[in-house]
This record gives structure tokens, sequence and C-alpha cells, in this order.
């Protein structure tokens, strides 16, 4: 099972975002400031619940995402972010150190701490509107497309402005006859522009492949930051950078929904209470044109664990006395004794009579 979470950088406007296209409205602005994706994987399912943070002046905007099959939508649990943000938190830990720092007495300072989806039948419309429904804020459209051109068309036609290069981008997709959910964002008060965290929506289709799709966001103007947690068997890893900087594992560690501190009940509704390894990774994307696929992930070769750890630094101390302070009082001590009693051997010397000579 894979979990993601993706911060997105300012876009404006933001036409791209980690695993789909935002596109606001003619004449408007919108900016994705961060991007939290959940994404569960048996082996022939795969579930993605995503929730956006979003500002700018658009009274609308349009997310276009991706999947390799069929997907049905419905509106997904906000406290599944609380429990992973739980449980991979970093551990905190601290650091005595011994002599004193800038920031200690007495010196002065400050502290410094795959496979597609079956092709539609011959005769069929180039875009297809295989669903479409309102959940909360979102009016979704799960699309089937044989033509970039024309899923582009189709947006516009639905009154949103594209860039040209989107219809480019999109055309690896359609021709793995891959399909799309489309994603209207409106407020619920008609008019109000979409600013803060958003709904979580959550996707479903088959896959037989661990997929994070990644493509569209070459489209970014900006520098991307992707997050992955990845719930599996095993502890996973990427099979590539795909553009970006190396991956990073910042957590890796088996975990049990059932017994994990806190209320976990959305992660357990999630993975179905079964024992899991959970792998967190972290990549940045630095230049996003260079992007060339989607993130693909298998199993490392051993489940080493791992987890990242937040250092304090503090100066050793006693009582709330610095421990250096109490050694160089221990030493001035010790060498008051010492020179103590060498004076008092030099006096017993002195205060012997010498001995009378015999006859």
């Amino acid at each position: 099972m894979l979990v993601s979470l993706q911060l997105g950088s300012l876009i404006s406007p933001a036409y791209a975002c980690g695993c789909g296209a935002m596109v606001p409205s003619k004449d408007s602005r919108v900016a994705v400031d961060r991007e939290t994706s959940v994404v569960d994987w048996d082996g022939r399912t795969e579930q993605i619940v995503m929730r956006l943070t979003v500002r700018g002046n658009a009274p609308e905007a349009a997310w276009v995402m991706p999947v390799p099959h069929r997907a049905s939508v419905e509106l997904g649990d906000p406290g599944l972010f609380s429990d992973l943000s739980v449980l991979t938190a970093p551990e905190h830990v601290t650091r005595h150190y011994f002599w004193p720092r800038s920031h200690d007495w007495p010196f002065s300072g400050s502290r410094n701490v795959g496979d597609g989806a079956a092709a539609p039948s011959a005769g069929a419309p180039s875009v297809e509107v295989v669903g479409r429904e309102r959940l909360g804020p979102f009016d979704v459209a799960r699309l089937a497309a044989t033509d970039p051109e024309a899923l582009q068309q189709w947006l516009k036609d639905n009154g949103f402005d594209l860039p040209d290069r989107l219809a480019t981008a999109l055309k690896p997709y359609v021709d793995q006859k891959w399909e799309y959910v489309a994603i209207r964002l409106a407020p619920r008060d008609s008019g109000t522009p979409l600013t803060g965290t958003l709904d979580p929506l959550r996707l479903r289709f088959a896959s037989d492949r661990l997929v994070y799709p990644m493509r569209l966001s070459k489209l970014a103007s900006t520098p991307q930051q992707l997050g992955l947690y990845v719930l599996a068997a095993h502890r996973m890893e990427p099979r590539g950078s795909i553009g970006g900087d190396a991956p990073e594992v910042t957590y890796a560690g088996r975990i049990d929904p059932r017994s994990a501190v806190g209320e976990t009940r959305a992660l357990r509704e999630l993975t179905g209470e079964k024992p899991v390894f959970l792998t967190a990774i972290e990549q940045s994307f630095p230049h996003p044109e260079r992007i060339d696929g989607d993130h693909q992930l298998r199993a490392a070769a051993a489940d080493t664990p791992y987890r990242t750890k937040v250092y304090e630094n503090q100066l050793l101390t006693v009582g709330g006395i610095p421990v250096w302070v109490l050694s160089l009082l221990a030493a001035v001590l010790v060498a008051a004794a010492t020179v103590l009693l060498l004076v008092r051997r030099g006096r017993r010397r002195r205060a012997v009579p010498p001995p009378v000579p015999v006859g």
C-alpha cells in the first residue's frame, strides 16, 4: 500500500500539481500550497485519498488526474491524514554536551537551534463522460479519451482555458489507454474564491502495479516537493528518480494499526487492520520540466527499520548547575586538598627532633 504526501510550491497560475493538472478559470489564478495524497494498494485495487490546500482569486478551477483504469470517486475521511501524521512523526532526541557554547553562561549570544484499461469500442467518441457526481465542493467528471487534443477541448468547452502543453503531457496516458478524473473545484457559495483546505476526495480503481502518476508535474513552473508514505508487506523504494533528486527515506518500520498510539480509525479502515510495513520517502524536483514518468515502487532488498531523529542539544547539568562548573570546582577542591596535605606533611617532618648519638 502506498501513501503519498506532496507539498506543492506556489504556482501562479497553477496548472500543475504532483499527480494531476490544476487549471483555473479564465483570467484567474489559483495556487496549490499543499497537496496531501494517501494511496492504498493491495495488489489489485488502488485507492487515492487526496486533500488540497489552495489559495487565489479563482471562483472555480479544474483538476485532472490520470488513472490506469476506470475510477469511482467519493469523499474521503480527513482523519486519515491525522493518523499518518502521528505515525510518521520524527523521534525527538536530546544530546548533552559538556563545555559551554556561545549561548550558554558565561558567554553571550543567541541559540540556533501498466497495463492500461480496455480501449473504447469502435465508433466511440474521442471523449466519453462515464460518470458525473457532485461531492461537497467538487463537480467530478470521470472521462475516457482516445485523443489528448479532444480531452483538452472538452475541458475548454466546459469553461476552462488550458495550457497548450497539457495535450502533449496527456498523450502518454492516452497511448496507454488510461482514463481521467476531471474535478471542478467550486466553493459552496457561488462567487467565493477558492481558498483554504478542501474536503478530501477518495478515488478507487483497479491496478496490478503500485504506481503514482507524476508525469503532469513537468508542467509546473516552480520546484516541487514530494513525500511518499508506503504501506505494504515490506519496505518499499522507487524504481528511479524520474527526473528529480535521489529519493530519501525518512521513516521505515512495521506498524499494527490496531495497537498504534492514538485514534487510528481511518487508517484501520484503509488497511483492513492488517499489520503493515510503513516507508516514508521524501523527494525534491528542483527542475520539474525534467520529470519523465510516473513513480513505480518495489520491495527493498531488506526490511531495515529507520526513523528520522530530531536532535536537541542541551548543556549537561546536575540540579540545574552545569557539570563543567561542578567539575572545575571539584578540581579546585582536589588541588587545594593536595596542597594542604603536602603542607601538613612538611610541618610534621620539621617538628620531629633529630636522633641523639650514642656514646
